[in-house]
């Protein structure tokens, strides 16, 4: 027996107006409802960066009238011998910290993996240094690297090696520094690498095991493949807050130079890209030149993180 098809009733939008509503309409209580946060990264955000770019059009010294100057300041920050060498010492400082962090983060995850009892109270004592105020952990360290008092030295002079000024010689410093934020971004990426190692199924390691495949075999056939995602997020998440490290050197080495707490030190080993910049806004009142730097530092943070990407993924294909 056939029967017609009924006609849908009409929905309230198609009473009310005629045509039922779609998009914007239809959903404007769910923008609404997020709106607040649209609004903060407009004034806190978006504004401040186009500002930023538009200073750096012009010279000013944060009070007086702007003076334009179009790319005259980028032309300058290409040939500035100061902001290359803070791009060095940045990216020294980076390689100390981020491949042995990696490494070592990466065996503790499988040692709490592996762990039976109190996994909770593991995972609480490594996530702690992450969330410690960075100015108290640099004066620690600061202590810790002393060239009469340290620990270090301590420790050299007790195995009959001679002391060493950590925080007076240049690869002291990028030493220290590097030091300072393995220990202070172990704990949190070893908690990253954990929620990925818990995502494997078992199966793979119970099916190695009948296989004959030994722990070393099975981390480097299963496991590693299978944290490339997670060793993705990992490596691109560390060289972006890396190459923008300015608390660590700003607080350990701000008592071993005469000169401002931006400067890095003796030499200025220790003057990060981050460092650089707030010398030339806040000590030289150079703020259209310092958002010239900053907008160097942006596209040498994009660029390592591109380079870093295209690495792992490439590996990955292999």
């Amino acid at each position: 027996m056939a029967t017609a098809l009924e006609k849908p009733a009409p929905t309230v939008e198609s009473v009310t107006t005629g045509r039922p509503r779609t998009g914007l309409r239809k959903y404007w209580h769910l923008y609404a409802a997020i709106s607040p946060f649209y609004l903060l990264f407009l004034c806190f955000g978006l504004i401040p960066v186009g500002f930023s770019l538009y200073v750096s059009l012009h010279r000013w010294d944060g009070l007086g009238p702007m003076e334009w100057a179009g790319l005259s300041q980028y032309q300058y920050l290409l040939s500035d011998s100061d902001f290359w060498q803070s791009v060095g010492n940045t990216i020294v400082i980076w390689a100390l910290a981020t491949f042995p962090m990696i490494f070592l983060a990466m065996v503790t995850a499988v040692m709490l993996n592996s762990a039976v009892r109190f996994k909770n109270v593991y995972r609480f004592a490594y996530f702690l240094p992450n969330v410690t105020s960075v100015v108290a952990v640099a004066i620690v360290f600061g202590s810790v690297f002393s060239t009469n008092f340290g620990l270090v030295n301590a420790f050299l002079q007790a195995v009959g090696l001679d002391q060493v000024a950590w925080l007076n010689t240049p690869w002291g410093i990028k030493i220290a520094i590097a030091t300072l934020m393995t220990w202070q971004w172990t704990g949190y990426n070893a908690i990253i690498f954990l929620a990925g190692l818990q995502t494997i199924p078992s199966e793979l390691y119970e099916a190695a095991r009948m296989d004959g495949a030994g722990p070393v075999q099975t981390f480097f056939r299963i496991t590693l493949p299978m944290l490339r995602p997670v060793l993705l997020f990992v490596l691109v998440v560390s060289t972006v807050t890396g190459l923008q490290s300015f608390s660590e050197p700003q607080v350990l080495l701000q008592n071993t130079a005469n000169e401002s707490t931006f400067s890095g030190g003796p030499g200025h080993a220790g003057r990060t890209m981050v460092l650089y910049f707030f010398q030339q806004t806040f000590d030289n009142n150079d703020f259209g030149y310092g958002a010239a730097v900053a907008w160097g530092v942006f596209l040498v943070v994009i660029l390592f993180s591109i380079v870093n990407w295209r690495l792992v993924q490439r590996r990955g294909e292999d």
